[in-house]
């Protein structure tokens, strides 16, 4: 190829990059991640001398511009904070416009948006780059995000399941989808969650079965939750009573554990049993709870 200025090698054909400049791009979303931003600009005006008109380049652009004017990086250019802002808005809509069937510049004209604090423009973002991109995993972290700031709780269940389901062997998915599903009104749901998770692991070697801080969280989480969805219901309280004598090798949190088990024992009017426990904690040093008084 000649060393002239090409056409935008995409121009909505879905056409890649030459080696060359696919390996600077590279470089301006590594240079990006790594807020170093005068060598992200640095590769992506090269990219722009020979494809001035590449979407993807343009916007990852004018995602570092903006980044720069929120950091405040000093440009020999003395411009201001505004005139950057200006610029990164124009260079973003420029690049979307150029390749409108790229997901990365609808996830960085969300990124525009959530910069700019306007939550819901930047979902609508996400929401168009999954349309074109639906198992990307980052766009989809970053829209779970944005659901929950808007409280926007069934999008972000659907959100962490579309993740999980991508991801079943990770089990922050499985806990943060199970996290989802009891914000979003249902505890019962979120325990059958954590059982569908546990039922896939090993007893005999798993972690999340022998005693550690972080199984003694989790098996502590799911009881709240049993409790939580048991609510008046006595044979519900007992289930969840039950399990948290079950769970007691495991629980590290023994202060926690305790706790738990005088509101159950006081819920279904267990008052002798509740005594003791309370004695139990009283003889760990707590006593300015006003839970265990009376």
């Amino acid at each position: 190829m000649s060393g002239r200025a090409d056409s935008n090698p995409q121009a909505g054909q879905g056409r890649p990059l030459p080696r060359k400049e696919a390996d600077l791009f590279r470089n301006v979303v590594k240079f990006y991640e790594s807020k170093s931003y005068k060598k992200g600009l640095k590769n992506a005006d090269v990219i722009l001398k020979r494809f001035p008109n590449h979407g993807e380049t343009l916007c990852m652009k004018g995602l570092i511009v903006n980044a720069m004017a929120s950091s405040r990086v000093v440009e020999a250019d003395g411009r201001g904070e505004g005139d950057k802002k200006k610029e990164a808005v124009d260079l973003i809509k420029r690049g979307l416009m150029m390749d409108m069937r790229s997901h990365v510049c609808w996830h960085v004209y969300g990124l525009l948006h959530r910069s700019c604090q306007d939550y819901s423009e930047a979902i609508k973002a996400y929401k168009q780059a999954l349309r074109i991109d639906p198992e990307n995993l980052q766009i989809l972290r970053d829209l779970g995000l944005l659901q929950v700031q808007m409280r926007d709780l069934a999008g972000f269940r659907e959100t962490r399941l579309a993740i999980l389901t991508l991801r079943p062997n990770s089990k922050v998915h499985w806990l943060t989808y199970a996290l989802a599903v009891h914000v979003g009104g249902d505890p019962a749901g979120a325990v059958d969650v954590i059982d569908s998770y546990t039922d896939t692991l090993d007893e005999d070697t798993a972690p999340e079965f022998q005693r550690n801080f972080e199984s003694s969280e989790l098996v502590m989480y799911k009881n709240r939750a049993m409790g939580e969805a048991a609510g008046d219901d006595e044979a519900g309280l007992r289930g969840a009573l039950e399990n948290l004598d079950r769970i007691e090798p495991v629980a590290v949190d023994r202060t926690g554990w305790l706790l738990a088990r005088v509101d159950y024992q006081l819920r279904l009017r267990m008052y002798d049993e509740a005594a003791g426990s309370c004695l139990m904690l009283f003889e760990r040093g707590i006593t300015e709870d006003h839970r265990i008084h009376g």
